[in-house]
């Protein structure tokens, strides 16, 4: 709503404009409050930790982190962890945050192999912290290769870039089936319908199931050990910066054990055959 009023319209005043827009005018002069310092420590705590012990609820994270001599409650860990994205691997009520009237629909790969490429995208958001400040990096990524098709970075945890990057990666391929979580970003009728529009059969997480998406979990992991937490990212670009480095890395020159030693990239054109060489 703020964005309709037009500070040097040459005839409403913006308090005329405020009160046809019925909306207050110091929700217009408000300027949001970044994150404290003390804020920012403890998720970058909460994310290290999250990575040793992602079984670790609110509960045990906020025990943990006033073993390491921080005074916080419950209700902040709380807030903290949902402002990450972070839930806790082991099933349980209210985990997964779909936004009200989103369709959720099965989890599709139980017992399912995936034996080739283009059988099997999955996608997910991560937070990525900064020297002062974080985002979100959303990845879709080919299950049967582990190959990155596509990636985007926000500054929130909005559907626009998530849908952006799906975008990119049905560019290059439309697979079978589509797996996520069961978040807003993902449940979202302008992601579901992309996705329906194009005969692809959706899967979505079970609550509270980070590993039913186990492939893209490890992608995180090797991401932040391996580039995020040796630097320290000074703004938005250096962050989509480092990480698209790394994720051309990770594509083409990181070796798989689990793909024969050979990269993603490699492994993924192999897979294609003779035509995509």
């Amino acid at each position: 709503m703020r964005n309709l009023v037009e500070p040097c319209h040459p005839e409403l005043s913006i308090v005329r404009q405020c009160e046809l827009l019925g909306l207050a005018r110091a929700s217009y002069y408000y300027a949001p409050v970044g994150p404290s310092a003390e804020d920012l420590e403890l998720k970058r705590l909460l994310d290290e930790q999250y990575l040793r012990t992602p079984y670790y609820g609110s509960r045990r994270m906020t025990a943990w982190l006033k073993q390491q001599g921080y005074a916080v409650n419950r209700k902040r860990v709380v807030r903290l962890m949902e402002e990450m994205g972070l839930l806790a691997i082991y099933p349980r009520r209210g985990t997964s945050q779909p936004a009200p009237g989103h369709r959720i629909y099965p989890y599709l790969l139980r017992g399912v192999k995936v034996v080739r490429v283009g059988q099997v995208f999955s996608t997910d958001l991560t937070y990525i912290r900064m020297r002062r400040g974080f985002v979100y990096l959303c990845a879709v990524m080919d299950w049967y290769s582990r190959y990155v098709l596509s990636w985007g970075v926000s500054t929130t945890m909005d559907q626009e870039f998530c849908v952006e990057a799906l975008d990119r990666a049905l560019e290059q391929a439309v697979p079978e089936i589509f797996n996520t979580d069961q978040g807003a970003q993902f449940t979202a009728d302008a992601f579901t319908k992309t996705l329906r529009d194009r005969r692809v059969a959706i899967s979505m997480d079970g609550k509270g199931r980070c590993l039913d998406n186990v492939f893209v979990e490890r992608l995180w992991r090797s991401l932040k050990y391996e580039e995020v937490y040796l630097h320290a990212y000074g703004s938005v670009r250096e962050a989509r910066d480092g990480i698209g480095r790394y994720l051309a890395f990770y594509n083409d020159e990181r070796a798989h054990q689990a793909l024969g030693y050979q990269t993603p990239a490699a492994f993924h054109r192999m897979a294609l055959g003779p035509e995509a060489a």
